[in-house]
């Protein structure tokens, strides 16, 4: 997403229905998410995406419920700084550099969540996606796509693929931290499809 968009997301937001609906309280300090199907790249550091409304069954301190998270990145850097950041979280995870890795690792660990890149070597994060929905026992895996690739048209092919969030880089890795316990919760709760029909309703109105 480049610049200008993330200004002008940044100025609009205050009219739109999202940003009434959002506790005012929570406008410095919106840390743990209710919907995390959009991430915007934000104009002030370290400020979370603008799409997002606080949950108050959710609990108000950094993330720490455990489960194991398959990080799908050909970047080792990117692995790095997600596993430290999970990690430290209380989260285990779990590495694949590549699509067919990935795939085979879902497959047979079964993770809690996976972030998901799309550009990958082999097989792109999309069919990695749409590989993990058509088998019944990986299906319902909730997947975060983290890349790079990050317009309309893009999100909406992650959500086409079966993806329930979206989140571009560059990233805050504390926020992606919290993003990941945001929707381990909601899907623990049984939202997973919830996830997805707020993520497509948002898309709807771009």
């Amino acid at each position: 997403m480049n610049r200008s968009r993330r200004i002008r997301t940044e100025r609009d937001r205050r009219g739109s229905p999202l940003a009434r609906l959002r506790d005012p309280r929570q406008d410095l300090d919106r840390r743990l998410l209710r919907h995390a199907g959009r991430a915007t790249q934000s104009v002030v550091p370290r400020e979370l995406g603008t799409r997002f409304r606080h949950d108050p069954k959710l609990p108000e301190d950094r993330a720490t419920s455990d489960g194991r998270v398959l990080v799908v990145d050909d970047e080792t850097a990117i692995r790095l700084i997600c596993r430290v950041n999970l990690e430290s979280a209380g989260f285990e995870t779990l590495e694949a550099g590549d699509g067919e890795t990935a795939f085979s690792i879902a497959q047979s660990e079964k993770p809690d969540l996976i972030l998901l890149d799309i550009m990958l070597p082999g097989i792109d994060g999309l069919e990695v996606a749409e590989r993990l929905a058509a088998a019944s026992e990986t299906r319902q895996i909730p997947i975060i796509f983290l890349t790079a690739r990050s317009t309309t048209p893009d999100e909406v092919r992650g959500h086409e693929a079966g993806g329930v969030a979206y989140i571009a880089k560059p990233f805050d890795p504390i926020y992606l931290t919290e993003t990941v316990a945001a929707v381990l919760t909601r899907t623990q709760r049984g939202e997973r499809d919830e996830l997805r029909r707020e993520w497509e309703r948002s898309l709807a109105t771009d």
